[in-house]
């Protein structure tokens, strides 16, 4: 019994010592839950700022990566060369290449027109010359074009280089010799576009001559339809054979040098926007009444230009107008090119001055020119020298990141075949028929130079880029010679005769 009440009273001081303890301790409960819930809130705060911190980091990261992709999209598509997919150059002669042979005919020649209209018809006497089996005579340069330039050959060429690059292809002689200078010479217009079987049907003529003398050098060979070594014959003298001369090769290096110190890359627009040339083609968009009378008398008093009266506006409408300087301002803005581009202006004494080139100046400020360029002292053998000085703009113009032609000429064309030669180098050709489109709705208040008027501009000329493409032929519908003339030259597009894709052909 008393062990039963013993245990009864120390069971019972347990449980009151446990109910003790247990009241006790609920404050200590209470405040562990609450630290505890305390430290659970800072740690997951924390977590939810390091993620969102982080999330925002990526964010930003994310923008800045497509930014600079943007950019570098924006870039490649502005400057970088299209994709050439291994295209090369590739000029030497076929197993099946005649070599010349020796002989005592000769032809003359009197080159006619500009520089690039000069160089592609002398190497078309080339061909001819080998065609012919002839010994060729240095070409006589023309000195009654509008320039009215007093240059020789040597002035303008290597003529040492000329002659020993071509030692296999022709034999080239600096004048006839004395014992045929005095003999009668078959005085010769040979025909436009002519294929080779039209120059050996010409070799009739040494029957009774030993000289002939062609009056007219361009364009005297087709541009399709020919014998490959021919036509790589072709580009031998015009890529290889005729180096300017070293006077000029010299300055117009260190001028594309000097470029491209000052800005790293620049544009070379050939503004073709010379008196001459708005006078033959009659195109007097955004002249004055006095100057569009200048241009037509002098038209109308050049004679071996063919067509006196043109309607401008028709002209201008079919886009066979040079775009005018603010016109190529508004183009190249469109096409996205920034505020701080530098531009090189390949061109002769702009028509109207420098108060013509104010609406260009304006959006792309950074206009340069040769004079700028060049000391006096530098240009002193050029100045009163039109063949000369295109020479220069020629180099700088091949050597550009980016050449603009703000009409299709000789020149233009002869830049856009050489820099495909090189590796189809980026060359922007103006869709001007569109493109007067779109300036007339800006100019009449339809359509304001925005983003939606980059987006055309930059659509129209997607395919415009000097890509590599084969060359165009005639147009559909036209038929006889009449279709010569809208082919697209040889000298613009050597792709492919001259331009290969195969391994085993590439050349150093």
């Amino acid at each position: 019994m008393v062990k039963h009440r013993s245990s009864s009273r120390s069971s019972s001081s347990s449980s009151s010592s446990a109910r003790f303890f247990s009241v006790k301790a609920i404050p200590l409960y209470l405040i562990f839950i609450f630290a505890f819930t305390i430290w659970f809130l800072v740690f997951t705060s924390r977590n939810i700022q390091t993620d969102d911190q982080t999330q925002h980091q990526h964010h930003r990261d994310s923008r800045k990566n497509l930014q600079k992709k943007t950019s570098e999209d924006l870039d490649s598509q502005l400057w970088t060369p299209p994709f050439s997919y291994g295209l090369h150059p590739c000029v030497k002669p076929s197993s099946r290449y005649k070599e010349f042979i020796e002989s005592d005919r000769y032809i003359t020649v009197r080159s006619n027109g500009g520089l690039n209209q000069m160089r592609t018809g002398i190497a078309d006497m080339v061909a001819v010359a080998h065609i012919m089996n002839a010994t060729l005579v240095i070409p006589e340069l023309d000195k009654r074009s509008f320039w009215r330039d007093s240059s020789v050959f040597s002035d303008i060429f290597d003529e040492e280089h000329f002659i020993e690059s071509l030692g296999r292809d022709v034999k080239v002689v600096k004048k006839l010799p004395k014992e045929v200078e005095s003999l009668p010479r078959a005085r010769k217009h040979f025909t436009s576009w002519a294929s080779v079987g039209y120059y050996e049907e010409m070799t009739h003529l040494w029957k009774e001559y030993k000289v002939i003398h062609v009056a007219k050098s361009d364009s005297r060979l087709a541009n399709n339809d020919l014998p490959i070594d021919i036509q790589r014959l072709r580009c031998r003298v015009l890529y290889r054979g005729l180096r300017f001369s070293p006077a000029i090769e010299s300055l117009g290096q260190k001028l594309v040098e000097r470029l491209k110190s000052r800005a790293g890359r620049f544009i070379a627009l050939h503004l073709r926007y010379e008196k001459d040339m708005l006078a033959f083609t009659g195109c007097t968009y955004g002249l004055t009444d006095a100057e569009s009378e200048e241009l037509r008398v002098m038209r109308e008093s050049t004679s071996h230009w063919k067509i006196k009266s043109i309607n401008s506006t028709e002209q201008r409408v079919e886009g066979l107008c040079p775009l005018t300087p603010k016109e190529v301002g508004i183009f190249l803005k469109g096409l996205g090119y920034p505020e701080s581009t530098v531009i090189y202006i390949a061109a002769g004494e702009i028509y109207g001055g420098d108060d013509r080139l104010l609406e260009l100046k304006s959006r792309f400020p950074n206009l340069v020119f040769k004079e700028t360029l060049a000391g006096e002292e530098e240009l002193e053998g050029f100045t009163g020298h039109a063949t000369k000085t295109a020479a220069l703009d020629y180099i700088i113009s091949v050597e550009s990141d980016v050449f603009v032609p703000s009409h299709s000429g000789n020149m233009a064309r002869a830049v856009e075949g050489h820099r495909r030669f090189l590796g189809h180098r980026r060359t922007i050709a103006p869709d001007r028929k569109g493109l007067v489109k779109l300036f007339d709705k800006v100019e009449r208040g339809q359509m304001k130079e925005g983003a939606k008027f980059s987006n055309l501009v930059k659509a129209m000329h997607q395919d415009r880029q000097g890509a590599p493409r084969r060359r165009k032929g005639p147009a559909q519908g036209i038929k006889g010679r009449a279709r010569f003339r809208t082919e697209e030259a040889f000298y613009e597009n050597p792709y492919p005769e001259c331009i290969c894709s195969s391994k085993e052909h590439k050349e150093p």
